[in-house]
Order: structure tokens, then C-alpha cells, then sequence
């Protein structure tokens, strides 16, 4: 069964940055846009960044112009750089297709706290 593993989560202080990096495969990239997604205590899982097959890229706007989406395709890899983080950045990190879902991961726990 593919199976998607999120890495990279840790905690760090307002205004640091992380990397995160999800892994794949060829069944779960395809051709599909693959996002990322955050899910805070008490709240539903949130998109927050995507990139479609070709390359182009989409930002929620709280996130925008601090994260930086990549996907290798030749990897089956999607990567997340997150800088400047704020506290609202807290929470669990997902990585996923846009549509036609695949089983979840367990994320990866980001904490941003001073």
C-alpha cells in the first residue's frame, strides 16, 4: 500500500524557520496537484499551499510570501519551506493530493512558540 510520510516538524521560535518534507510515490504523484495541509486543535484540516504537476504554485494568504512549495516529481517528493514563522504557523503538517485524497499520514507536529 503507498503510503505518504511527512518529516521535518520540530519546535521553534517566533520568527525561525523550518523545512518540512513529505514522501511519496509514482501511484500518489501522478500527475496530481499535491499540497500541503495544517490542522490545529479544535479546528478541520486546512489547505495551505499547493503545486500542480507543472509547477505552478498556490498560497493561503496568511502563508504567503513566507512558505516556499517544491515537488521533484522524479522523486515523488513535496517539500515545504516555512520562514518567519508565527505562532498561528502551530500545528500538525500534512501532505496530500488536491482531490481524490490519498489514506493520510500522521503528519508532522510543528510547534512555534518563544
Amino acid at each position: 500500500q503507498a503510503q505518504i510520510e511527512e518529516s521535518g516538524g520540530g519546535s521553534v521560535q517566533p520568527g525561525g524557520s523550518l523545512g518540512l518534507s513529505c514522501a511519496a510515490s509514482a501511484f500518489i504523484f501522478g500527475t496530481y496537484t499535491m499540497a500541503w495541509y495544517r490542522q490545529t486543535p479544535g479546528k478541520q484540516r486546512e489547505w495551505i499551499a499547493s503545486e500542480t504537476h507543472d509547477g505552478l504554485t498556490s498560497y493561503e494568504g496568511s502563508v504567503k510570501g513566507r512558505f516556499t512549495i517544491s515537488r521533484d516529481n522524479n522523486k515523488y517528493t513535496l517539500s515545504l519551506q516555512m520562514n518567519n514563522l508565527k505562532p498561528e504557523d502551530t500545528g500538525v503538517y500534512y501532505c496530500n493530493r488536491v482531490a481524490a485524497y490519498h489514506i493520510w499520514g500522521q503528519g508532522t507536529q510543528v510547534t512555534v512558540s518563544s
